[in-house]
């Protein structure tokens, strides 16, 4: 490790990342954060923990189950993307799907994850669908 690099107690860490210390604790015997370097009293944290604590906050605020997480931050196939890819379909599997209302009797139902949407892409493609549908709905008049 190099000497620049900053350490940081449990406490400052939890303190960055806004989790407890029981959930660091957690995250760390689930595999989701790595060990802190060192040992006993002189355990501490660096600036790569608190990147591992700010990505999974991300994905659990984008409302990703910590399983789901893992899978994203220790891809089996080394697969990596910015959305993560799509969860085989099972029974009983759940997934949120977007319902676009166009006109009476005109809906778009869309799976963003599934279609390779970010949250941006989904809202200009959304736009540019719904403008498109207004030209062609004027033309008709």
């Amino acid at each position: 490790m190099n000497e620049t690099t900053r350490r940081f107690s449990p406490e400052a860490l939890c303190g960055l990342a806004e989790v407890s210390r029981r959930t660091l604790r957690y995250y760390v015997q689930q595999g989701l954060v790595e060990p802190p370097e060192g040992i006993g009293r002189g355990a501490f944290y660096t600036q790569r923990h608190l990147e591992q604590l700010l990505e999974i906050r991300k994905w659990q605020e984008a409302g990703l189950s910590l399983e789901r997480i893992r899978e994203l931050l220790y891809p089996v196939d080394g697969a990596e993307g910015p959305l993560p890819p799509p969860r085989p379909r099972r029974p009983g599997s759940v997934e949120v799907w977007s319902h676009v209302m166009i006109d009476d009797g005109i809906e778009l139902t869309i799976e963003p994850g599934r279609a390779g949407l970010s949250p941006e892409a989904l809202k200009s493609f959304v736009q540019s669908l719904m403008s498109l549908y207004r030209k062609t709905a004027d033309r008709k008049e």
